[in-house]
């Protein structure tokens, strides 16, 4: 399949990416630009999570397909929400009791409880940028109090002004009885307090760019110009205002925010603007399938998932399916890093339909692989209880004598992504179980038949020889065999391909791993 594809949205590959992208090449065309902005926005409340790089990483897979269809330059902004108020402090922040003062205000107004950055949405934007630049993404970030402050959204909000009837009535409707009463689009900052406040109009005046407004608790009456940050917007008709001041040509979101989608474009079309083009992903769950969120902290965090595995394997893991909801948690990680390994293995550099090539932006991988698979690495180290590196390389060095943590680095990281998996998740977990009259007749038959076996045997002539051995026993199906295997011999329900394994470890020492689990006792199984 040629990389070379311009100006024709109907010949792209079919895959999400390339989906997504021609949708931008039809609006644009549509539109008559020849250029396109992408959107991610952030809301920085929490620190940074990731889920955010997933929807940078998904944006920017968008983003280079469509460079690939269409040839025309992009941009793609990561926009932070740093303007609006603190409404709840976070579950795992240290410092609370700081925040709880300065609930109301401004994220970058308020202090950095971790001390490190001059507010706490300095703080989390810091974050923000420092993983996605880990992560080589090509984008620029925003600021919406840099925004609002210097006056890049003026315009729009004294647009947001002269259409302020016909966006309280998109907006009322969608509220409760209590709230209707309260609205208002346009948030003032008190001047005295600096908190945002939710309090209605009762007056505007367009033309000179201002609102005035009461403080519910003294009753002091403010008039506030909506320009040079004296105001922000409410969410919904921020988004949507945010799209017609930067002509956004393309936005995800998550299935939570269908309705909100629907109500900012509806905004957005009033203003006078086109909404974005978008994509509605699945959210992500944690281990008891419950949505992740960046104030409580759950699921797994991107340094987390990088202590265990490789980039490119959270890449692949964000890659797979987005209409789909996924748990994100430690034990999908050895999965998604197989999955990335055996799609950057078969990569050519023509082929837009393997998740490797949007991975790496259409080029070959800059590593060489890995004779090993993750999970193979995983269940050698359980095997040999690996506290170091070196152990795991004796084994890999007789399997490929080729491989040196030198001529092949990335395989290098995955033994210490392997061991530092092992020790926190599979060790913990080992549970062995005595094999019963049938199992321990096969195993038996297995350590023979290996003894016999030339030392030279490939894993793939290994794996014969297991499975004729399983069918030579009375086992009601051969899944049963290797569940034996799995928990007599390694102490967990699954495990990996038994040939390779065998041939990875090494023929005799397997032997001798199959008489010691059939000789252990009773007590220590």
């Amino acid at each position: 399949m040629s990389a070379t594809v311009r100006n024709n949205d109907t010949a792209h590959p079919k895959i999400w990416p390339f989906e997504e992208a021609a949708k931008v090449a039809r609006r644009l065309s549509a539109m008559g630009k020849d250029h396109a902005l992408f959107e991610t926005g952030y809301g920085p409340s929490g620190l940074p999570h990731i889920g955010t790089f997933g929807e940078v990483a998904r944006t920017s897979w968008v983003r280079n397909a469509f460079h690939v269809l269409t040839g025309l330059p992009s941009r793609l902004i990561a926009f932070s929400d740093d303007m609006d108020g603190l409404r709840k402090v976070p579950d795992n922040v240290p410092n609370r009791d700081l925040l709880a003062q300065h609930l109301g205000k401004p994220l970058t107004r308020i202090p950095d409880p971790f001390g490190s950055h001059d507010s706490f949405g300095a703080h989390n934007n810091a974050r923000l940028r420092a993983f996605l630049d880990s992560f080589g993404f090509d984008y620029e970030f925003a600021s919406s109090t840099e925004y609002y402050m210097s006056g890049k959204f003026d315009a729009a909000l004294i647009r947001v002004l002269e259409c302020y009837d016909e966006v309280m009535a998109v907006i009322l409707p969608t509220l409760g009885p209590e709230r209707r009463a309260t609205y208002s689009p346009i948030l003032p900052v008190h001047p005295r307090t600096g908190q945002v406040m939710q309090v209605p109009m009762e007056h505007r005046d367009a033309a000179a760019g201002t609102v005035v407004w009461r403080d519910p608790d003294t009753g002091a009456s403010f008039e506030t110009s909506v320009k040079g940050g004296g105001c922000k917007l409410q969410w919904k008709a921020d988004w949507a205002m945010r799209w017609y001041a930067l002509g956004v040509d393309y936005e995800m979101s998550g299935k939570d925010l269908i309705d909100s989608v629907r109500l900012s474009g509806r905004i957005c079309r009033i203003l006078g603007g086109q909404p974005p083009e978008g994509f509605t992903y699945e959210l992500f769950l944690d281990e008891r399938a419950q949505k992740i969120s960046k104030s409580k902290g759950n699921g797994l965090s991107v340094e987390e998932w990088l202590r265990y595995a490789p980039p490119e394997s959270l890449s692949q893991f964000m890659f797979n399916a987005p209409h789909r909801a996924k748990r994100l948690y430690f034990d999908v990680i050895p999965r998604a890093a197989d999955e990335y390994l055996a799609n950057a293995a078969r990569l050519q550099p023509d082929d837009m339909l393997n998740p490797a090539w949007h991975i790496h932006a259409g080029r070959l991988p800059n590593h060489s692989g890995s004779p090993v698979s993750f999970g193979m690495l995983l269940n050698l180290a359980s095997v040999v209880n690996a506290e170091t590196p070196a152990i795991l390389w004796g084994f890999i060095r007789r399997y490929s004598p080729d491989a040196s943590p030198e001529t092949m680095p990335f395989l290098d990281r995955l033994v210490e992504h392997a061991i530092a998996y092992y020790r926190d998740f599979v060790r913990p977990q080992k549970r062995y179980r005595h094999a019963s009259d049938i199992e321990r007749a096969a195993l038996t038959d297995l350590a023979e038949t290996l003894k016999g076996l030339d030392h030279g045997a490939d894993a793939e002539a290994i794996q014969t020889i297991v499975y004729e051995v399983g069918k030579r026993h009375p086992f009601p199906e051969l899944r049963t065999w290797f569940g034996c295997l799995y928990q007599v011999l390694l102490g967990q329900p699954e495990g990996p391909r038994f040939g390779g394994f065998v041939a990875l470890y090494g023929i005799d020492e397997t032997v001798a791993l199959i008489e010691a689990a059939l000789s252990r006792p009773a007590d220590a199984a």
